[in-house]
């Protein structure tokens, strides 16, 4: 279906407003997603020991995940609006496999209990979260500049 000669999706990446809607989306979903991976990782790690852990999680997590919903809409959209030139990037499949990474990481986390474990291995995973989601960061903005 055409649309004042836009077709399809690729329109948001010639409309004035919709990409930088978009990108905006995106950081507001970082920002809820890491913010909150943050605040359980400092409890991981020990900081603020007396806010009991599973009260924290209740409270941050469902915030992370929305907050990564958020960077998967807003990112595919993007993504359909160029995906030729960004699956030519090689910061931008670094990016994503990066992603997946961090994905599986917070999988093996959870699977195996870090939470309430809170041992080594919790501690190992979530810096590396926090390393990869950092890594994912800056690799997005880096695309810019590519």
């Amino acid at each position: 279906m055409e649309t004042s000669g836009f077709t399809g999706i690729a329109w948001i990446g010639r409309s004035a407003w919709a990409y930088p809607a978009l990108e905006s989306l995106h950081i507001v979903g970082i920002a809820l997603l890491v913010g909150n991976l943050v605040l359980v990782e400092l409890r991981v790690w020990g900081l603020h020991a007396d806010l009991p852990m599973r009260a924290l999680a209740r409270a941050a997590l469902p915030v992370s995940v929305l907050g990564f919903g958020l960077i998967a809409l807003s990112g595919v959209l993007m993504f359909a609006a160029a995906p030729d030139e960004l699956l030519s990037s090689r910061i931008f499949t670094i990016k994503i496999g990066l992603v997946l990474l961090a994905g599986l990481n917070a999988t093996m986390f959870h699977a195996r209990g870090g939470l309430a474990k809170v041992d080594r291995t919790a501690r190992l995973q979530t810096a590396l979260s926090l390393g990869l989601w950092v890594l994912v960061i800056i690799l997005g903005r880096w695309i810019a500049y590519e």
